[in-house]
């Protein structure tokens, strides 16, 4: 019986814990697929590099993720290993050592990504539309006729909008603004700048519904707030 049991446990083990371990480093913390090493590099730099409340690496999932979303409600047909690359590293100019003052951030990210891209092992002949959606990412950039581009120019779009663009805008006000009236006012600028933008039907669904849900929130707290004091 003690050999039974010996060897019962000794089964648990080889089977439980490289089945735990596995599921710790082939997903995201959204569920993304860490399918090629050189996307476990990536992540692994965007979660030790990239921390911010606004643009960092929670911001590069949900771009993804919502990229993912929104081609494959237009029939977009993108690529998978594209859209990984640009949404982890299209912020990576917030943050030394690859900041340059006085250039777009898009631009500067479609410039420093590629020695990260090429260390880590991406498919280099994928990068030139790597850098077209890092290059027009913004709501305010065109983002040109790449698919993959389009795709990751209204996911970051919709991450402006809805609760989730306000609790961003929000956190940045910090403990040396006097009071959150910029942040309510630009808030109220992407409820109005940034549907008209977005180019995919699919993200204009969504964009018309979040922007009905931050202008919502945006209107409750004015009222909680006797007319917008905070």
């Amino acid at each position: 019986m003690r050999h039974f049991l010996s060897a019962v446990l000794l089964a648990c083990t080889v089977l439980v814990t490289p089945a735990a371990r596995a599921a710790d480093v082939t997903r995201t913390a959204t569920g993304i697929p860490l399918d090629a090493p050189w996307k476990v590099t990536v992540y692994g730099l965007a979660r030790k590099t990239f921390l911010h409340p606004a643009w960092g690496w929670q911001h590069s999932e949900r771009d993804y993720q919502l990229a993912v979303e929104v081609a494959r409600g237009d029939g977009l047909t993108v690529d998978t290993d594209v859209l990984f690359a640009a949404a982890m590293l299209h912020d990576m100019a917030a943050y030394p050592p690859y900041e340059k003052k006085g250039m777009e951030h898009g631009d500067r990210a479609a410039e420093t990504s590629e020695p990260v891209l090429r260390d880590a092992g991406f498919p280099m002949q994928k990068y030139p539309a790597v850098q077209a959606a890092e290059r027009g990412h913004m709501f305010y950039s065109n983002a040109g006729t790449v698919p993959e581009a389009i795709a990751l120019h209204d996911a970051d779009s919709l991450d402006f909008l809805g609760t989730v663009g306000a609790a961003r805008i929000i956190a940045l006000t910090g403990e040396q603004k006097p009071d959150m009236q910029a942040a309510i006012k630009t808030l109220r600028g992407f409820v109005h700048d940034i549907p008209p933008r977005l180019i995919t039907n699919t993200a204009k669904r969504m964009g018309a519904q979040r922007a009905a849900e931050l202008t919502a929130l945006l209107d409750q707290l004015q009222t909680e707030t006797y007319g917008n004091t905070i």
